[in-house]
């Protein structure tokens, strides 16, 4: 397995409430840009919420929260009794429902990726190249850095748990983050939902920035299959032959269950992938329930 950035395992303060439900696992997609329904926005950004074993999981928030609260409502879903917000990464497409959210549900606790966005320290490397004979006032902090120098952040109020490599939800749940290794996104960690069931596990994925391979890697993969991926792919600037290529390892190599691919997956990933997994395929348009 590839390593992931500086691994550390978290403990979640608190337990995670278990509601009663019908279905053992199930996804709705509350917010992406595409779907069969007229009366959903459909918008750039993307919003899951996750129920497995009586947990309520909301995985991601979209690109407006006037939009993602005119979702909720029509699809009837309540918010007020969400356990745990997961928020995969710092772009505006994925956070602005937490403002709608946090009206509701004011004391969820909500995880995010180790960024400066949610608060996180500003690099110390920025403080490295220091000149030691510049006078003091033309110094940071008069030549006197402090160890830690917190970024703000719009989610001051929230109660943000910043997971840095893994962190186990509860049992059989977690999020895992990645950073990508290549040019682009380097600076955006980004975490994946990971359930264990016994078919296999079960992927919610935001964007993935760093790579939908090196996200299968950090779970094991080929060890744990893979029952579903389900999110953006980030496939929407690649090449025809590009998703053709990456869609063929997924089935092959990866070996996925099944795919629900969207948000930035693209038209190129809906219809090889579509192609390639045949009745494996999952639509997962704005409103649609996946059930497990």
């Amino acid at each position: 397995m590839l390593p992931i950035t500086l691994l550390v395992v978290m403990a979640l303060a608190g337990p995670v409430t278990v509601h009663p439900t019908v279905d053992s696992t199930r996804v709705t997609v509350l917010y992406d840009a595409f779907g069969e329904r007229s009366d959903l926005r459909q918008d750039w950004g993307f919003a899951a919420l996750v129920e497995h074993e009586g947990r309520r999981i909301l995985f991601d928030t979209g690109n407006d929260a006037e939009f993602f609260r005119h979702n909720v409502e029509s699809l009837n879903i309540d918010l007020s009794s969400v356990d745990l917000v997961v928020i995969s990464h710092r772009h505006g497409d994925h956070t602005d429902g937490l403002r709608y959210l946090l009206t509701i549900n004011p004391r969820v606790q909500v995880i995010t990726a180790a960024d400066e966005y949610f608060g996180g320290p500003t690099p110390q490397a920025f403080f490295r190249n220091s000149v030691d004979s510049l006078p003091r006032r033309m110094r940071y902090f008069n030549g006197a850095v402090p160890e830690t120098i917190p970024h703000g952040t719009p989610w001051k109020h929230a109660n943000l748990t910043r997971v840095v490599s893994e962190l186990e939800i509860a049992p059989g749940i977690k999020v895992v983050s990645n950073v990508s290794r290549g040019e682009n996104f380097r600076e955006t960690p980004e975490l994946s939902l990971v359930i264990a069931t016994p078919e296999g596990q079960i992927v919610l994925v935001g964007c993935s920035h760093p790579g939908i391979e090196q996200i299968l890697d950090s779970v094991e993969a080929k060890m744990n299959p893979v029952r579903l991926v389900v999110g953006g792919l980030h496939w929407v600037m690649l090449t025809r032959a590009e998703v053709e290529r990456l869609s063929a390892r997924l089935r092959d190599e990866w070996k996925l269950g099944a795919v629900a691919p969207g948000h930035c997956t693209g038209e190129f990933g809906f219809a090889e992938l579509s192609r390639i997994f045949g009745a494996k395929y999952v639509y997962a348009g704005v409103g649609t329930t996946i059930r497990l």
